[in-house]
């Protein structure tokens, strides 16, 4: 009796522990039956399809048509097109859709391989000569804020543009304790703590049509864009462009409107191959992004200092909410140690600063 009591009450603490044992393997096996069940890769179609459509669309935006302007204007904003990813993510996950998880792997490596190098700091310590550029902003309020505010910068090497007839004059003046070399050649003008020489305007074709040559010299340099110089350095010659390409508009029956500051870039481009010096700095306001196909033939030959030795995107406009980086500082012939985004000042536009090395 007592046998049968042990065996019966062995059997059934056995049979508790492999009851006990079932119960504990059953999440782990309705976990795997739901993962390996076909609704979760049923579910979401159009969520998989938009993440495949996302990645293609940043894969192939070269391939998308310029007709109305429409390729520069995907290309500007193109960083942003990332924000979709976490968005269609947590609409995967809501779904509980497989499927649309593993489309999402394409934007977001896509993304990764175009932009992820910005997420870092890749700037280094040191550097022979600090570079800055700023549109100043013809409707400024504060010149004389915005001009000590760049002084107390500790740029060597300052270029200005948009600067307006009526500020000109306080520029100068505000500027000239710090910079005693300057030359301004219509809206542009460079400030230097280093002597300059060979300075002369850019043409950057603003005028063009058969009225173009008819007008004179002292006219074409009142609004003149571009500038090049050279800076005497205790490394040797450098060559500094200051430029301010054309605007841009976003117009409901025109499209991106860049003529202008396509053909600016195309002529500065042109001026950049013929340059002879092997160390060349490009500061302006290019109205554009780098990844911009207008540029090609600047960023064929200059390198962006953002790009090597920066910290993020580095974006510069709208000053109160910058969105995209316009304003640049190229290279060729230095090496960018590292490259920054200066404080507001009364401009739309925020100004940029690298440090070179040779």
């Amino acid at each position: 009796m007592t046998q049968v009591d042990t065996a019966e009450t062995g059997q059934d603490i056995a049979g508790r522990r492999d009851t006990g044992s079932g119960i504990r393997r059953s999440p782990v096996r309705r976990v795997i039956r739901i993962g390996s069940g076909p609704g979760l890769w049923k579910r979401g179609p159009v969520l998989a399809a938009l993440a495949v459509l996302l990645g293609l669309f940043m894969l192939l935006h070269t391939q998308i048509t310029d007709f109305g302007g429409l390729g520069s204007l995907v290309e500007t904003f193109l960083p942003w097109c990332g924000l979709f990813v976490p968005v269609l993510l947590a609409g995967a996950l809501w779904r509980r859709s497989a499927s649309a998880v593993v489309a999402l792997l394409l934007p977001a490596v896509v993304w990764l391989n175009l932009f992820g190098g910005l997420l870092g700091d890749k700037s280094h310590p040191g550097g022979d000569l600090t570079v800055a550029q700023h549109n100043v902003g013809e409707g400024n309020p504060d010149p004389v804020g915005t001009a000590r505010d760049l002084a107390a910068s500790g740029a060597d090497v300052l270029a200005l543009v948009e600067l307006s007839h009526h500020a000109r004059g306080t520029y100068e003046k505000e500027l000239a304790e710090a910079y005693p070399y300057h030359t301004v050649q219509g809206t542009v003008g460079l400030w230097s703590k280093l002597p300059l020489s060979d300075t002369r305007p850019v043409d950057t074709h603003m005028d063009y049509g058969p009225l173009a040559d008819t007008k004179p010299a002292d006219v074409k340099m009142a609004y003149n864009r571009a500038l090049r110089t050279t800076v005497a350095t205790d490394q040797g010659p450098l060559a500094v462009y200051a430029a301010h390409l054309g605007s841009v508009r976003l117009m409901p029956r025109g499209g991106f409107w860049t003529d202008s500051r396509d053909r600016n870039a195309h002529a500065l481009g042109e001026a950049l191959a013929a340059e002879r010096n092997e160390r060349v700095v490009l500061l302006g306001d290019l109205n554009g992004t780098m990844d911009d196909r207008a540029f090609a033939g600047i960023t064929s030959q200059m390198r962006s200092a953002q790009d090597e030795a920066g910290d993020g995107f580095g974006f510069t406009w709208p000053a109160n909410f910058p969105v995209v980086r316009i304003d640049q500082i190229l290279v060729r012939g230095v090496q960018p140690q590292s490259s920054w985004v200066l404080p507001a000042t009364g401009s739309d536009h925020l100004p940029v600063a690298a440090r070179i090395s040779w």
